[in-house]
């Protein structure tokens, strides 16, 4: 194992519940990513550069701090971002080795990279928490800059080839991810995929707001309101229609 493939550029990491998969969980934010999504919450991961180098010892010494703690609470570990396949053979040895420990693994990505992810890496994730952009091509383009769908429709085809369980993400924000069409493009890629276990629609939020004022970076969705209860009970059912379990 080389030196690079033990040394990651680390963001962040913190300890959650209910949100980055199943029970408590210690969550490692890498830095990097290739999106730029209008409705993105944390600009201060686009750029590896801005994290700090970690080695892998240095990453699985913290989550052993927390390892019982998780475990009692039926929780695991999230490598998230950031992009986290951005840096594969980082995430490859952080994930064999939480595996090694006992617990369980996730992988938070957007699929855009997914081709990044090797057999191996696939081997140590028990799930897979995979953000659906959008299911219009434009749209997709338009809402994270520079991607494109079919690399995260093609990764999630590739999961369910292996078996493992995918909890998709969509961020629904009113006058850019809410048309009808769109979310029912989002629904039917879900249906097709045999190993969704369930859709979690994600109300946009302003929350990121004061990063990219600290970055000095204009926020793109600076006017746009929350989704209306109206809006998710729409699009919730657009969901439900296609047999999906939403949240």
């Amino acid at each position: 194992m080389t030196t690079a493939l033990l040394t990651g550029s680390l963001h962040s990491f913190d300890v959650s519940t209910g949100v980055d998969g199943p029970g408590t969980r210690f969550v490692a934010f890498l830095a990097g990513c290739p999106l730029r999504c209008q409705f993105c919450h944390s600009p201060d991961t686009w750029h590896r550069r801005t994290g700090t180098p970690t080695t892998a010892d240095d990453l699985m010494t913290e989550i052993a701090r927390y390892e019982r703690f998780i475990k009692v609470a039926g929780g695991g570990v999230t490598i998230s971002g950031g992009e986290p396949l951005e840096q594969p053979g980082f995430v490859r040895e952080i994930l064999h080795r939480c595996r090694a420990r006992g617990l369980h693994t996730a992988l938070d990505t957007s699929g855009f990279l997914g081709d990044r992810a090797d057999d191996a890496l696939l081997d140590a994730t028990d799930l897979v928490l995979l953000d659906i952009k959008s299911g219009d091509p434009a749209t997709y383009r338009r809402v994270t800059g520079t991607g494109r769908l079919a690399p995260t429709v093609r990764f999630a085809h590739r999961l369910a080839g292996r078996g493992i369980p995918i909890w998709v993400r969509f961020v629904l924000v009113p006058g850019l991810t809410d048309a009808e069409e769109n979310v029912e493009a989002v629904a039917a890629i879900c249906a097709a995929v045999r190993t969704v276990q369930r859709v979690e629609v994600l109300p946009f939020h302003r929350l990121g707001a004061p990063k990219y004022a600290a970055l000095g970076l204009p926020f793109p969705l600076a006017g746009t309101p929350a989704p209306s209860p109206g809006l998710l009970t729409r699009v919730h059912e657009q969901f439900r229609a296609h047999g999906l379990q939403v949240f």
